[in-house]
């Protein structure tokens, strides 16, 4: 872990809670702890039974490692039972979908690790209504990060579903960086293989191509719930929230087909590279096979003159060891035609 990337206190609440953030129009977010938002939102939510709702809203965001996290959540925060059963399912699809009144967000994310580059997988769950948003998650996770960052920046969000847009477009991102990285690596494979280095190439593209299936597989949102919750959306969610909503998932679909197509990239190079092996091998083989072939008249005929029997031919003439020579000459020029005949077709 490299020094002054974590703060101090950093997942160290009591209940779990990494980070709260409190945020009110024409204001920067204000940091706000597990206690001040229990009281924060019941008076959100007395108002809003009252009619009174504003358009201040709340950001939870909960460490799962935590022991308290989840019980906690349970009793304090009202969230829909839906959301702790998705907990403990064991499809982490990435989806978005309706729970009246609120949204449950499934979204898997690369694992942030402190500065190292990795594309191992995580889950954040999410949890929106009108005037909070909940997420918690296991690991840190890379978009969180970034989402986090640009709070503290002052960037300003309209509503909870804006800060759930936000997440998909940081997440997108991350997934654009990785492409672009593993598109490097396959630049530089594939200059090594138009120059005849293929050294332990066919392993980096198969570790390559095994990630970016595994993220596609695990990032691309579900479409049927993302084509519910666009047709059928909640009451509180604003028009321009919901454009946005769309705008981010054409946008990660558009990122989900370059993931695609380096897929199929990685694939045809690792086709190539097969097919130069094999031809290697069949050029070795053809050379073992034409040694085989030349050396045969040769062993043939030191066999049968080997032989320590009476009546060798040649064994008394004088000029036998020259005619012999001659004959095994013959008889590897005659094999080597034959054998070079072959390769031609």
């Amino acid at each position: 872990m490299q020094p002054g990337i974590v703060e101090p206190g950093y997942g160290s609440d009591p209940v779990g809670l990494v980070n709260g953030y409190l945020f009110t129009p024409g204001q920067p977010a204000r940091e706000i702890g597990s206690a001040d938002a229990l009281e924060w939102l019941a008076r959100a939510r007395a108002a809003e039974q009252g009619g009174l709702s504003g358009e201040a809203f709340l950001w939870l965001h909960f460490n799962l490692s935590h022991s308290a996290c989840e019980r906690w959540m349970k009793s304090r925060l009202e969230l829909p039972e839906d959301f702790f059963e998705s907990l403990r399912q064991g499809s982490h699809s990435t989806r978005i979908e309706r729970q009246d009144p609120a949204l449950l967000a499934v979204v898997n994310d690369v694992i942030y690790n402190f500065g190292v580059s990795s594309n191992d997988i995580s889950t954040l769950w999410a949890c929106a209504d009108r005037c909070l948003l909940v997420t918690a998650r296991a690991k840190p996770l890379r978009s969180v990060d970034k989402l986090r960052a640009a709070v503290r920046r002052g960037e300003g969000f309209r509503s909870p579903l804006d800060l759930l847009v936000h997440l998909l477009r940081d997440q997108a991102d991350v997934l654009v960086q990785i492409v672009r990285e593993t598109g490097i690596g396959v630049d530089r494979i594939e200059d090594q293989l138009l120059a005849q280095r293929l050294q332990a190439n066919r392993a980096d593209l198969g570790a390559m191509r095994r990630g970016l299936v595994r993220l596609q597989r695990l990032l691309a949102p579900e479409p049927g719930a993302m084509f519910r919750l666009l047709n059928r959306p909640p009451a509180w969610i604003r028009d321009d929230d919901l454009q946005e909503l769309r705008e981010a998932t054409e946008e990660f679909s558009l990122v989900l087909n370059d993931l695609a197509a380096m897929v199929e990239r990685i694939k045809l190079l690792q086709e190539e590279i097969a097919a130069k092996l094999n031809e290697q091998t069949n050029r070795t083989l053809f050379t073992l096979t034409l040694v085989t072939v030349l050396a045969l008249p040769i062993n043939i005929v030191a066999g049968f003159f080997g032989m320590n029997v009476g009546g060798i031919p040649l064994a008394e003439h004088p000029h036998g060891f020259w005619i012999l020579v001659a004959l095994v000459a013959t008889f590897t020029v005659l094999a080597g035609r034959w054998a070079f005949r072959k390769e031609g077709p």
